[in-house]
């Protein structure tokens, strides 16, 4: 048994001790609980579609909070950034997107949505705007319409592992020379 304390004597962790047991027995709805304390959608696999790695995406961010980064082309100060990706926001929320928007750089913002299963239809919103350099979402970079052409082609055909695979031709065939070098110093 606990003792029984004057309620004026009660710290913090006896308040919060005391708000536990008072909401303990209340029925607090689903949509009323934090994010991480909900239990997951459950996930509909008739509707993924293999060929498509962003339709498994979708279907697992449904529900949750979910962040794009959003970088506005040329070279626009934060005050062009802002009345830019406000647009954006409002055309979003026109079309009953609810899109939070936080600006972190002179050309670039946060776009938060509470339900990312629509992150991909907005990305596609954004991407065709005249002002977006690229949208970024769960770590892939899709160029916009804003993008300059070296960027657009750099994202589509990704060169950097074609010139890896070149570099490691290349150290390949001098080790095989110098081997052959080596070999007829030896001879000699």
């Amino acid at each position: 048994p606990a003792k029984k304390k004057d309620i004026r004597d009660y710290n913090d962790a006896d308040m919060a001790r005391l708000l536990e047991q008072w909401e303990k027995d209340d029925d607090i709805e689903e949509g009323d609980l934090p994010e991480h304390k909900r239990p997951p959608a459950p996930i509909d696999f008739s509707k993924i579609d293999p060929g498509k790695p962003e339709s498994i995406l979708k279907l697992t961010k449904k529900g949750k909070t979910l962040m794009m980064f959003v970088t506005v082309s040329g070279n626009p100060t934060e005050k062009e950034t802002e009345e830019i990706t406000s647009l954006w926001q409002g055309s979003l929320f026109n079309a009953n997107y609810d899109v939070q928007r936080f600006i972190v750089g002179s050309n670039r913002a946060i776009f938060m949505l509470r339900d990312g299963g629509y992150a991909w239809e907005i990305k596609d919103f954004l991407i065709n705007q005249e002002r977006c350099a690229d949208v970024t979402l769960e770590g892939q970079v899709y160029p916009g319409k804003g993008a300059e052409e070296s960027e657009k082609v750099k994202n589509k055909t990704k060169p950097e592992k074609a010139k890896k695979k070149k570099d490691a031709d290349k150290k390949s065939n001098s080790i095989k020379e110098d081997n052959r070098a080596t070999k007829q110093k030896e001879d000699l």
